[in-house]
C-alpha cells in the first residue's frame, strides 16, 4: 500500500497546495479499502509506505527540494497540515480511510522507491515473502519505482491497475503499458476485485488471467 498520505490526497496537503487534481487519486480509495479488508481477512501481510523526510531534512537532496519549491509546496515548508512531507506531521500520515492496524509494518522512505534507504527488503526476506502486490499512488512515480526495485531483487510482482492512480490518467495508462511490455517485463497486472475473488476462492489462484501464484 504505497503512499496513501494526506500530503498527496488531502486538498490541504502538498499536492493539493501545488494545484494538482486530486480526483483521480481519491477515486481509488474505496477500491483500496475493499482489497485491504480482504487481505486482512485472509492473512495477507500488509505493508504501508510513506514518503517523507527527517525533521532536519538531512536526508533531502537539493534537486528534490528545488523541484518541490518550483511546484509550489517545498518540502519542509509549513502548510495547512504541518510541514510538507516531513515525518511526524499530520500531512505526512495516512488518510483516515486507510490507516494501518496494529502489526502492519510502516515503511518510511525518503525517496520514491520503497526499497531505497529502508529495511523493506530485509523484512520481506525474513518473513519468507516472495510475491508482492502493489497498489497506491502515484502509478508512474512511487508505485513504478517500487515495482522496478522489487523486480530487480527477484520478487514476483502484481500491480493492481484500478487500485493505483496518477494525477494525469495518461501517465497511469502509459505506466501500465510499460509494465506489461516485453512479455511482462515488470510483472503482471490485474484489478482489485480479481484479487478479492482469488483470496476468497483459492481455486482461482491458478486460473488464467486472475492472479497466478501471487496469493
Amino acid at each position: 500500500m504505497i503512499d496513501m498520505q494526506r500530503d498527496f490526497l488531502a486538498p490541504e496537503g502538498a499536492s493539493g497546495v501545488s494545484g494538482f487534481d486530486l480526483a483521480p487519486l481519491r477515486t481509488i480509495i474505496p477500491r483500496l479499502q475493499n482489497v485491504l479488508a480482504a487481505a486482512r481477512r485472509h492473512g495477507v501481510r500488509v505493508f504501508h509506505t510513506r514518503e517523507g523526510h527527517r525533521t532536519d531534512l538531512a536526508d533531502l537532496c537539493a534537486t528534490k527540494q528545488q523541484r518541490t519549491l518550483q511546484a509550489g509546496a517545498e518540502i519542509g515548508a509549513r502548510g495547512p497540515l504541518g510541514r510538507f512531507m516531513v515525518r511526524g506531521e499530520f500531512g505526512h500520515d495516512f488518510i483516515d480511510e486507510l490507516q494501518p492496524v496494529p502489526g502492519e509494518p510502516i515503511i518510511d522512505k525518503p525517496g520514491y522507491g520503497a526499497f531505497y534507504a529502508t529495511d523493506l527488503e530485509h523484512m520481506l526476506r525474513n518473513m519468507g515473502i516472495t510475491h508482492v502486490l502493489l497498489a497506491g499512488v502515484t502509478t508512474q512515480c512511487c508505485v513504478h519505482s517500487t515495482l522496478r526495485e522489487a523486480v530487480d531483487r527477484g520478487f514476483f510482482c502484481l500491480t493492481l491497475a484500478d487500485c493505483c492512480a496518477s494525477f494525469e490518467p495518461a501517465l497511469h495508462d502509459a505506466t501500465l503499458q510499460i509494465i506489461a511490455s516485453e512479455a511482462h517485463l515488470f510483472g503482471w497486472i490485474t484489478e482489485g476485485e480479481q484479487v478479492v475473488a482469488a483470496l476468497a476462492n483459492p481455486a482461482l489462484e491458478t486460473a488464467p488471467g486472475v492472479i497466478g501464484a501471487c496469493a
